[in-house]
């Protein structure tokens, strides 16, 4: 299935990924009494983060996630996909977890989770992380940079 103007959109695999992501969110909930935020989950994993769940069910959590990926990789044989060169890479992981920690939070536990539960600083964050990101990409596009094309 196509999207009239989105030739590369895949809604189908968007809509069984938000599936699963809701899936996992609402058991980890319901299972373990934590929110499925992934910065808050992976310092916990290597030791900056504060109570709640146990270093290793953090490990658990963020090492299934490369592993769901490559799972992915496998059954679908092979996803043509393209990356940043590693110094932009590290650069940006390093902005985004500085971002994270500003914001108490990231878009799994914000966006998914706190928007889930209408908790008002979830909303207002979520609606900052769109904003920030829209600004971004306009103005990289008017720099000539063609984010989106």
């Amino acid at each position: 299935m196509t999207l009239a103007g989105f030739p590369d959109a895949a809604p189908l695999a968007g809509l069984a990924g938000g599936v699963l992501i809701g899936l996992a969110a609402a058991l980890m909930l319901l299972g373990l009494g934590r929110i499925a935020g992934v910065s808050g989950l992976a310092a916990k994993a290597v030791g900056l983060g504060g109570s709640g769940i146990g270093r290793s069910a953090a490990w658990m959590f963020v090492i299934g996630l490369p592993l769901g990926a490559l799972v992915v990789l496998l059954v679908a044989g092979g996803i043509d996909a393209s990356f940043a060169d590693p110094l932009t890479l590290v650069v940006a992981g390093l902005l985004v977890g500085i971002g994270t920690r500003m914001g108490s939070g990231c878009t799994s536990g914000h966006g998914v989770c706190g928007v889930s539960r209408l908790s008002a600083r979830s909303l207002v964050a979520t609606l900052t992380f769109m904003a920030a990101g829209i600004a971004t990409v306009a103005v990289m596009n008017a720099m000539g940079m063609e984010v989106l094309s």
